[in-house]
Formats: C-alpha cells, sequence, structure tokens
C-alpha cells in the first residue's frame, strides 16, 4: 500500500482539472466512480476492502476499523498537501482538496459497504454512499425538516432507484463539502491562507470530517444478512 501522504499527492494533482471542468453533482459522480473503481495507482474500493479484510484475518469488523483507520490518516494527508501553499494557490488548491476529501470519504464508505454484503453497482447503494457524507446530524436534520426523505440505509435497500433524490444529495454534498473547505469559519478561512499554517488546519479539519463520516458509515450500513436474515 502507498504512503498516505504520496497518495494524497496523487489525488490533489489528478482530480484537480476534474473538479475545474465540470458542475458539482457531475463531478461527484465522477469522483463517485474513481473511489469504488480505483483511479491510477490508487486501488478502488473493493481493493482496498479485501485487502484489510486479509490483513485482519478474514474479520469483517476488524477490516472495517482498518479502513476508517486508513482512511482518516489519508484524508489528513492529502489535506495537508493541498493546503500546504498558502494564499498563492488557493484558487487551485480548494477545488483539489474538495475533490480530494470526497474521493477519501466515498472510497472509505464503499469499502465499509462492500465489506458488508451492498453491491456497489446498485445506483441506490451509491446514492447511500454519497448521503454517509453528510454525516449523522446533517442528515437526522434534514429529514426532520423533509429535505431528505429517509436514511441512507434504507435508500440503498429501497427497491426502486430515485434520480432526483440522487441529484439532490449530490448538491447537499458537494454544498457541505465546499463550504467546509472553503472556510466558513472565519479562523480557517484566515489560517488557510498563511502557509504551513494552514495545511496544519487541513489536516485536522479533514482527518477530522473523515473519521466522524466513518463512525457514522459504521453504524448505518449494518450488514445485509442482517437485512435479510
Amino acid at each position: 500500500m502507498p504512503a498516505t501522504d504520496s497518495v494524497g499527492k496523487r489525488i490533489a494533482r489528478g482530480i484537480s482539472p476534474v473538479v475545474n471542468a465540470q458542475a458539482a453533482g457531475g463531478v461527484l459522480r465522477r469522483v463517485l466512480e474513481l473511489a469504488i473503481d480505483g483511479y491510477g495507482k490508487l486501488p478502488g474500493a473493493k481493493a482496498a476492502a479485501a485487502r484489510q479484510f486479509q490483513n485482519h484475518g478474514g474479520s469483517v469488523d476488524g477490516a472495517v476499523d482498518g479502513i476508517v483507520d486508513f482512511h482518516v490518516r489519508l484524508a489528513s494527508a492529502q489535506g495537508f498537501v493541498t493546503n500546504l501553499g498558502g494564499i498563492g494557490v488557493l484558487p487551485v488548491s480548494l477545488p483539489a482538496n474538495l475533490a480530494g476529501v470526497a474521493m477519501v470519504q466515498i472510497r472509505m464508505v464503499a469499502a465499509i459497504a462492500h465489506l458488508r454484503g451492498y453491491d456497489l453497482a446498485d445506483n441506490n447503494v451509491r446514492t447511500a454512499l454519497v448521503m454517509c457524507l453528510l454525516g449523522e446530524d446533517r442528515i437526522t436534520r434534514q429529514i426532520a425538516e423533509g429535505r431528505l426523505p429517509t436514511s441512507p440505509m434504507a435508500v440503498a435497500t429501497a427497491p426502486m432507484f430515485d434520480p432526483d433524490l440522487d441529484k439532490r444529495v449530490a448538491e447537499e454534498v458537494v454544498g457541505d463539502l465546499a463550504g467546509r473547505i472553503g472556510g466558513k469559519n472565519l479562523a480557517l478561512a484566515v489560517t488557510k491562507r498563511v502557509p504551513l499554517v494552514g495545511g496544519g488546519i487541513g489536516a485536522v479539519v479533514d482527518g477530522l470530517a473523515t473519521a466522524e463520516v466513518g463512525r457514522y458509515a459504521k453504524s448505518e450500513l449494518v450488514r445485509r444478512r442482517a437485512l435479510v436474515g
């Protein structure tokens, strides 16, 4: 497995042109495909899941924990790399960081889902994977407000695919990532413009956010055998 910092650099370099060239929803769907299928020397979600499954002696729970731990470190590494340059590269680094975080988090959630028995080719499952990036608090709030109809697990196991929901979820996730990474918080917005300091802030923010998404995906995407057994 490549070191997390080198993989982070590949993500930052490889995804930024995609972000600049396409609309938000289309970008996220492209990032979803790359996260599941792999990109360059970065293995896809199934390969990542298989490696962790082997490393943990065939334990699904151990593999899931390993997936989350690795991707938290990976998110921190790419967050540092894409925020390191200070104000001079901010217009470039923000799109790269947005796509990099999305790819790392979706790859993590997809690997968890695969280990838990979900079909990553299923469009409902793919919508659910992206939903998980919103996190438990935001999803709960949006369900209560009527902005989302149900939970990621219910979407993943729904009998019919809802393209309107898929589009709405993509827009919500991209907006959430852009707001968080772009520095709506005043302190983050200021410090990200200072070389080195901004890199450290980016690493912490991306790592913590990825850990939260991982915890939620672990609790939400229960084993399919438990659902149908």
